[in-house]
């Protein structure tokens, strides 16, 4: 009973907050420039087997908490207008097969927001940067613990108040040792993803 309770409770806040359009339609005429934003977004490992030597099928969970700055005003006059924002976000990956590994990173990340569908921010983003693991002897196409994670995705944010946001999207991701030692067969996965952000600014 209590469970059901805690349930109902939750979906009317969710609800609420998804009613409440003012204060988002209120935002939108205002300036876009320095808005600040932290998220998190958690997904899934699908392995992603591009060449031959790319034999482990990596599987695991990822954690990306994330911040970024919008740097210019809506571009453009048609459905693909938007904003241009940069940022960084750490990477925390806990892989189950195919054996127990982690790897924790830090990437600067480009991203592109469509701003003109209101409430719905569909975007592009990409970014890249050091990974240190503990593959080595553990995952064979990969030869040394410090890696590289290269990464490029779509999503979506949909804004439930001025300052709350859930976001959901799919990545490519590509981890290697850029061939500074060997092997460096290299791994991929894609990254269902989902989470929420709030703007700070």
């Amino acid at each position: 009973m209590k469970l059901a309770n805690s349930i109902c409770a939750m979906c009317l806040l969710l609800t609420s907050l998804m009613w409440s359009s003012p204060a988002v339609s209120d935002d939108v005429s205002s300036t876009w420039i320095g808005r600040q934003t932290v998220g998190l977004v958690a997904g899934g490992m699908l392995p992603v087997r591009l060449m031959a030597p790319q034999s482990s099928k990596l599987n695991g969970i990822v954690v990306h908490p994330s911040w970024q700055v919008t740097l210019t005003d809506p571009i453009g006059e048609s459905w693909w207008s938007g904003t241009i924002a940069l940022g960084a976000e750490a990477a925390f990956l806990g892989v189950t097969e195919p054996t127990g590994a982690y790897g924790v990173g830090l990437t600067p990340k480009l991203v592109y927001i469509f701003s003109s569908f209101g409430r719905l921010q569909p975007y592009l983003e990409g970014g890249g940067g050091p990974l240190w693991t503990n593959f080595d002897g553990r995952i064979r196409e990969q030869g040394s613990d410090f890696n590289f994670l290269v990464w490029g995705g779509a999503g979506a944010s949909y804004a439930l108040t001025k300052h709350w946001a859930l976001n959901a999207g799919v990545r490519f991701s590509h981890i290697s040792n850029s061939g500074l030692d060997t092997p460096n067969s290299g791994l991929n996965y894609l990254l269902p993803f989902a989470g929420v952000s709030t703007r700070l600014f």
